[in-house]
């Protein structure tokens, strides 16, 4: 969940490969497990066929990766990208020994230049990532180019609510404080810091609608979660 976008990406690789042990625990805790519906729901709207080709971007430990296998089933192949060693490290781990016999694959590799032929994915799933690269029109780009025509992606992130000054207030506080304050007991304070500031540089849910019309999609929908505070992407290749 960190995002230190403002970074080159060799500093934002090595903060993830700090974090990987952590990650999964400091999730389930700090969104008091809430996490894991928001990823079945992003899973759910990425809307990949039994069977089918799924990809998840900034895959870290595998979350969304493992319930795209569950929904694609022994016959689909799912593919997770991430450029941090230890993240895949860990989600291949995870993979082995919760979803033996099903097909997924752990790529190395920036989602601004998708090591894959075009129109070869059915759906894509992308948590807490779209934040953390540098330039996310090209990101978006990247995603239309390996998209099927009719396939969709959801693209799960944290938010800053609009239009409700005490619940944002509520989110500056969470944030600064509790998420710290966890991430600090384990050396990692600075590294959860950035999720704060991060969220003023991150594009609203509207401005995420046009940014995914400009890259070529033709249906674009924002579905936002718990008052704003976080939301879902959601956009298909019609062509």
């Amino acid at each position: 969940m960190p995002s230190p976008t403002a970074e080159q990406p060799e500093q934002i690789r090595e903060l993830f490969n700090r974090i990987a042990p952590h990650y999964d625990d400091l999730n389930q805790k700090l969104s008091l497990g809430l996490h894991r519906v928001w990823k079945q729901m992003t899973v759910r709207w990425a809307n990949v066929p039994l069977g089918g080709q799924a990809l998840d971007l900034c895959c870290g430990s595998g979350d969304l990766a493992l319930l795209l296998a569950r929904r694609v089933g022994r016959r689909g192949h799912v593919v997770g990208l991430d450029f941090s060693p230890a993240m895949l490290s860990i989600a291949g781990s995870r993979s082995r020994r919760v979803l033996p016999g099903y097909s997924l694959e752990w790529v190395l590799g920036d989602a601004l230049a998708l090591p894959f032929a075009d129109h070869c994915f059915d759906g894509i799933t992308m948590g807490y990532g779209l934040r953390n690269v540098t330039d996310i029109p090209r990101a978006l780009q990247e995603i239309k180019r390996v998209l099927k025509p009719g396939g969709r992606a959801a693209i799960l992130d944290f938010h800053r609510p609009t239009g409700i000054p005490l619940l944002e207030q509520f989110q500056r506080w969470y944030l600064n404080t509790q998420v710290v304050a966890q991430a600090k007991a384990l050396g990692l304070g600075e590294d959860y810091a950035y999720i704060d500031p991060s969220l003023e540089r991150f594009p609203s849910g509207e401005e995420q609608k046009q940014l995914a019309l400009a890259a070529g999609f033709e249906q674009v929908t924002f579905f936002p979660l718990m008052a704003g505070m976080m939301g879902v992407l959601v956009i298909e290749k019609s062509t």
